[in-house]
């Protein structure tokens, strides 16, 4: 298992039990559900590779752009 989705399994096990008041001698139980939820999850919608932390530039053409932003292009 790797470190993002164990440490969002976690996290969501700590949801679990602090919703269930905080109860002692459950925390494997919480474990399991929150891994089938998150397991779940990811059957259905499949990470997406990393766009290495960079948003899509912009492509904005003279016929795309704005108006204004035509005007200044001529």
């Amino acid at each position: 298992m790797d470190n993002m989705l164990a440490r969002r399994i976690r996290e969501r096990a700590y949801e679990i039990w602090s919703a269930a008041g905080r109860p002692e001698g459950h925390a494997e139980q919480h474990w399991l559900i929150a891994e089938r939820e998150l397991r779940a999850t990811l059957m259905t919608d499949p990470p997406r590779p990393p766009t290495g932390g960079r948003k899509p530039r912009s492509r904005a053409t003279p016929t795309t752009a704005k108006p204004e932003a035509r005007a200044r292009a001529h």
